[in-house]
């Protein structure tokens, strides 16, 4: 089936979409942005200024992808993803330009491993995403940051390679320990963690690791140390 832009979709001129392109309602595209053939992004998303979003990507709705953001082959992105200016997300965890008899690699020689963006999570600026790994539901990784495992579901991940350093609220926001202290990298299981901007509380669950929202029940947390 060919490609449908919706006709409330804004497209700059300087745009390259090669054919069998989707663009779903809202959508804006800008200045000089590249979507290979096969692409698909959904309703009320922002495709940054110079973005590149290769063949067969999958993007879904109210999604921002950030200028100069590199998307290749392989990668699906879920609603409500931030991919911050400059972000690689790469499909081949093994590159060679040539094949071990030294001709030119083709698309035979190589095998795509994939990489999902899960609900709400966010890549920073500059950030690295390595091919095979997926980035959990509202987790943050920080700018510059090189992500080369899978990221759990609300961690806030930083660094060389990237190492989870605490806990983020579906708001964003760093989240606290009932005592008010920042929460660690790794609770005990079953303990509260609690958002101090907007309210929410997550209970830890250790296996399969993550945090559960605590449902109608606002968090309790001292004062953030400074």
């Amino acid at each position: 089936m060919p490609g449908v832009i919706d006709a409330s979709a804004t497209i700059h001129p300087t745009a390259d979409l090669e054919p069998d392109v989707e663009i779903g309602a809202g959508t804006a595209v800008w200045h000089r942005a590249q979507l290979r053939t096969g692409a698909r992004v959904g309703r009320e998303c922002v495709i940054g200024r110079d973005a590149f979003i290769d063949a067969g990507v999958v993007i879904g709705d109210h999604v921002k992808v950030q200028n100069a953001a590199l998307i290749y082959h392989g990668v699906t992105i879920e609603d409500g993803v931030f991919v911050g200016p400059g972000a690689i997300l790469t499909n081949d965890r093994h590159p060679r330009a040539i094949t071990s008899m030294g001709e030119l690699a083709t698309v035979a020689d190589w095998t795509v491993s994939p990489i999902t963006l899960r609900y709400g999570c966010s890549i920073g600026a500059g950030a690295i995403v390595v091919a095979g790994v997926d980035v959990g539901s509202f987790a943050t990784v920080g700018a510059g940051a090189v992500v080369t495992r899978t990221v759990a579901a609300h961690s806030l991940v930083a660094g060389n390679p990237a190492r989870r350093l605490g806990w983020v609220c579906a708001c964003g926001a760093s989240l606290d320990q009932a005592d008010g202290g920042r929460a660690p990298s790794t609770p005990a299981p079953g303990s509260t963690l609690g958002c101090s901007s907007c309210g929410r509380a997550y209970t830890y669950v250790a296996d399969p690791e993550g945090l559960t929202e605590l449902q109608g029940q606002p968090a309790t947390v001292g004062s953030r140390a400074s």
